[in-house]
């Protein structure tokens, strides 16, 4: 799944984005063995910041970025982008607050790209809030990788 998003996080790199990875590929990256379909990431919900995500999402080969506005995305809690890789842009999610997350971040690199990936804490903070069972099962296994 990384793969295909490389050109995606690269786009956001240069359109100054400020995103983090949550959900299962922040769990994978923090060393959870899952699959997972779809990024989630966590934007700081401003004019600004959804604008340049927009341009981002289009420069990056997702044309369905073309079919909302800012205004749009900053009302929503969640926007999906399902293009060749689906994308859901959250503005708000359960556990974790952007502005707090953003100073813990952790900025890992895959293939030479930079990632912004939530930190393990607040990883398992947001999992446990969202309660799925899914998420209990990241929880876990994330809790014992602080352990080791």
């Amino acid at each position: 799944m990384l793969n295909r998003l490389q050109g995606v996080f690269a786009s956001f790199e240069r359109h100054e984005v400020k995103y983090l990875v949550i959900g299962g590929i922040a769990a994978v990256l923090h060393g959870v063995p899952r699959a997972t379909f779809d990024l989630d990431i966590l934007i700081e919900a401003t004019p600004d910041n959804a604008r340049r995500l927009l341009e981002a999402l289009e420069g990056a080969g997702l044309g369905t970025a073309s079919l909302t506005t800012p205004e749009s995305l900053l009302a929503n809690e969640i926007t999906v982008f399902e293009d060749f890789v689906r994308i859901d842009a959250q503005t708000r999610t359960p556990g974790l607050e952007f502005a707090n997350a953003w100073q813990r971040r952790e900025t890992m690199e895959y293939q030479h790209q930079r990632l912004y990936v939530v930190s393990r804490d607040d990883l398992i903070s947001s999992k446990r809030a969202a309660g799925r069972e899914v998420d209990l099962e990241d929880v876990r296994l994330l809790e014992l990788g602080k352990e080791e």
